[in-house]
């Protein structure tokens, strides 16, 4: 069990950073603090999916983090 845990949270790190870089850059550096970007501009579908879909690999890492960092799983 603890070797698949371990699979797992490798695996979705691995796929959180590939999901993180394909994100399209939001703000506008410098510019955004002045409202000059639209940071909060509506989403495409894609993008959305794309939000949800990174959402649910972050949270399978983080379940995977608490598991073995309090030892609950052996």
């Amino acid at each position: 069990m603890l070797g698949f845990v371990w699979a797992v949270q490798v695996l979705s790190a691995l796929l959180l950073i590939c999901l993180i870089l394909l994100h399209s850059p939001k703000g506008d550096g410098i510019a955004g603090f002045g409202g000059a970007s639209q940071m909060f501009a509506s989403q495409k579908g894609a993008e959305k999916r794309l939000n949800k879909i990174t959402a649910i690999v972050a949270v399978v890492f983080l379940v995977c983090v608490f598991l073995l960092g309090f030892g609950i799983v052996k």
